[in-house]
């Protein structure tokens, strides 16, 4: 017996407070990956944290509604050198997966090393290596820039590999 798939809309994050990566993709009933929008999310540097979560939080209610997806793949903080980045990432983070909850999403999250690991099959890839990865995987013609964009559908694609 044949168990039947069914089609997926994942929205991929590389979460961050100054620059936030989005990608969103579907999965069709064979496994065909396509993606459907990516793009950053970028808050003025010189506001209060407060005020840039909020714009993180308008801009994601805007793209969930506006692409209704039902899979949210987040990349986790793994490690950082410096603490207030980590502490500022993390605030983000908690915006990105209490938005994913209003919305009714599943989440799923993901170490770094585990996206690498699914995408190349390298847990200790490079950048250039999984922004060729997510090139080829997507059929896309350039490499998604910046680099937030990029690991954002990488979020996404291993949600997708992880559960075939």
């Amino acid at each position: 017996m044949q168990v039947k798939q069914t089609a997926h809309r994942i929205l991929g994050i590389d979460p961050g407070t100054g620059i936030l990566g989005f990608g969103i993709i579907d999965v069709d009933a064979k496994g065909k990956l396509t993606m459907v929008d990516a793009g950053v999310i970028r808050t003025p540097v010189n506001h209060p944290d407060y005020d840039r979560l909020l714009m993180i939080y308008n801009d994601l209610v805007g793209i969930v509604e506006e692409f209704k997806p039902t899979i949210m793949s987040v990349e986790k903080l793994f490690f950082a050198q410096n603490i207030t980045t980590a502490m500022t990432v993390s605030q983000a983070r908690g915006v990105v997966l209490l938005l994913g909850k209003q919305h009714n999403m599943e989440l799923f999250e993901y170490t770094p090393q585990q996206i690498k690991q699914a995408l190349t099959g390298y847990g200790k890839a490079t950048k250039k290596q999984m922004q060729e990865m997510v090139k080829v995987i997507l059929g896309l013609k350039e490499q998604p820039k910046p680099d937030d964009c990029a690991d954002a559908l990488a979020a996404a694609i291993c949600y997708s590999m992880t559960m075939r």
